[in-house]
C-alpha cells in the first residue's frame, strides 16, 4: 500500500540518481569532482523553494539549511551525501521504477544477462507489491546515498507544511566526497551548529548503527633501479616484483575482505600502480578497535621492512595515516542519540536491530569530532553495484522514522 511520502521520494530520488556525481579520490580539489555541484545546487533551490532557512553552499561543498522548531527543544541535524561510489560505472544512471513488485526475477534494459531476485538480494523477499527502484543494469543506482537526501529533504517539506508537528530546530547537512572518506570538512562541525545528528545512510528497515569501523589508509612506494633490459643483470631492481612481494606476504586467508565478516577486521589492496623503476600500492586498514587497527598497521610496516632487507638498493616507504574512528567510542559514553531513534523506529511499527558496520560513514567522523551521528537505515540494497536496488516503501519507513524523531526530541 503507498503512504502519503510515496510519490514524494520516488520523484526525488529518480530526479536525484540521474545527476552523475561521483567521487574521485585521485583528485586534489574541493570537493574532488565539479559535478557532485549539480546535485547540491539543485538542492539549494529546492530547498529554497520549500522555504527553508539559512540555505547555502559552503566553499567546501556542503549544503547546509534549517527548519525552524515550533518549539524549545535540541537542535537536531539529519545529514546525507550527494556524491555516489567510484567503485563502479555511475555515469549516465537511467533509473528504473517496477512498480507493484512481482516478487520473481527483475531484469535490465541495458543488461539483459542480468538477474534481480531474493536469491541473490535476500531482503527483496517478502517485498511483493512494493514499488522497486533500480538502475538499467549498466551502472550503479547511486540510492547510496541520495535515498538519504530524499528522505531528509521529503521530511523537511513535511515539516516546514505541517506546523502543528511539534519539534526544534533541524539542521540539514548534503555533504560531498562521503565516499571517499573527505565529507566531513574541518568546519562542518561548527558549521552544521547542532547538538546531535543522524545520518541517513544505511540499509535494511529497522536497523540503526552506533558502531563502525575505525579505519586508516596505508601507501606504500617502490623506488628500484632502472637499467636497459637487455643489460640489466645485477643492475635492475624491479619495483613491480618488490611491490607483488609485499602484496602476497600479507595474510592472504585470514584477513582480507573476501576472507572477512562480522567484527573481523582486514587490510585491503586497493590498488598497484606503477612501473619496473617506481610502484605504488594503496591500502585500507580495518578493525573495529584502536588496538587491533594498529597491529594492523604494524604488520603492514613489518611486512615492507622484511621485503626491503631482502634487497637494500631499493627504497621502500610505508605511510599510514587515520582516516575515521568507531563512533562507538564516544556514542557509548551517552547513548540518548541512540535510545531517542530506537524508540522512534519503534514508534513506525519495526524492530530497532543494532549491528555493527562492516565501514564507515560521515557521523563516524561527526562523532569523532563533538557532535553524536548514529546512522539510520533508508532500505539501500547491493549498493556499489549493478543490482543496487531500493524500496520506495523503505524509504518511506525511513522518513516517517525521521518526523518521528523531530517529535521525540521535543516530549
Amino acid at each position: 500500500m503507498r503512504t502519503e511520502f510515496d510519490s514524494e521520494l520516488e520523484e526525488r530520488l529518480v530526479r536525484y540518481a540521474a545527476i552523475d556525481s561521483q567521487s574521485d579520490e585521485t583528485s586534489a580539489t574541493q570537493p574532488s569532482t565539479a559535478i557532485q555541484l549539480d546535485v547540491s545546487r539543485l538542492l539549494v533551490e529546492e530547498l529554497n523553494a520549500m522555504g527553508a532557512r539559512d540555505v547555502e553552499l559552503t566553499e567546501y561543498g556542503a549544503v547546509l539549511a534549517t527548519i525552524p522548531g515550533t518549539v524549545a527543544g535540541p537542535t537536531m541535524g539529519w545529514c546525507a551525501h550527494v556524491d555516489t561510489a567510484p567503485q563502479f560505472n555511475a555515469t549516465g544512471v537511467k533509473p528504473v521504477v517496477h512498480r507493484g513488485y512481482n516478487g520473481g526475477d527483475i531484469t535490465f534494459a541495458d543488461a539483459p544477462e542480468l538477474r534481480l531476485n531474493p536469491e541473490n538480494s535476500p531482503h527483496l523477499a517478502g517485498k511483493e507489491g512494493e514499488d522497486i527502484v533500480t538502475a538499467s543494469g549498466l551502472t550503479l543506482l547511486g540510492g547510496d546515498d541520495k535515498a538519504g537526501v530524499a528522505i531528509a529533504m521529503t521530511a523537511a517539506r513535511h515539516l516546514l507544511e505541517n506546523p502543528e508537528i511539534s519539534h526544534g530546530t533541524i539542521r540539514l547537512a548534503f555533504t560531498p566526497d562521503e565516499e571517499i572518506g573527505r565529507g566531513v570538512d574541518p568546519r562542518l562541525p561548527g558549521d552544521f551548529a547542532c547538538d546531535f545528528a543522524y545520518t541517513f545512510d544505511g540499509g535494511k528497515p529497522g536497523e540503526i548503527e552506533y558502531e563502525t569501523f575505525s579505519a586508516d589508509r596505508g601507501i606504500v612506494k617502490i623506488i628500484g633501479v632502472s637499467a636497459h633490459p637487455g643489460f640489466a643483470k645485477d643492475k635492475m631492481v624491479n619495483a613491480l616484483h618488490l611491490a607483488s612481494k609485499i602484496v602476497m606476504t600479507l595474510p592472504q586467508v585470514t584477513m582480507t575482505p573476501e576472507t572477512t565478516e562480522g567484527l573481523e577486521g582486514f587490510i585491503h589492496v586497493t590498488d598497484l600502480n606503477g612501473g619496473s623503476s617506481e610502484a605504488e600500492i594503496k591500502l585500507i586498514l580495518r578493525d573495529f578497535e584502536r588496538d587491533g587497527l594498529a597491529e594492523k598497521g604494524a604488520l603492514l610496516q613489518q611486512v615492507c621492512d622484511v621485503v626491503a632487507a631482502t634487497e637494500p638498493r631499493a627504497q621502500v616507504t610505508c605511510e599510514i595515516t587515520p582516516q575515521y574512528r568507531n563512533m562507538r567510542y564516544w556514542l557509548e559514553e551517552d547513548m540518548t542519540p541512540v535510545d531517542l531513534v530506537r524508540a522512534a523506529v519503534a514508534d513506525v511499527g519495526l524492530e530497532p536491530v543494532s549491528v555493527p558496520i562492516r565501514g564507515g560513514t560521515d557521523g563516524s567522523r561527526l562523532t569523532e569530532m563533538g557532535v553524536p551521528c548514529p546512522n539510520v537505515f533508508t532500505g539501500m540494497q547491493e549498493i556499489h553495484g549493478p543490482l543496487e536496488w531500493i524500496s520506495v516503501q523503505d524509504m518511506a519507513l525511513a522518513t516517517k522514522v525521521a518526523v518521528e524523531l523531530a517529535r521525540r526530541a521535543v516530549t
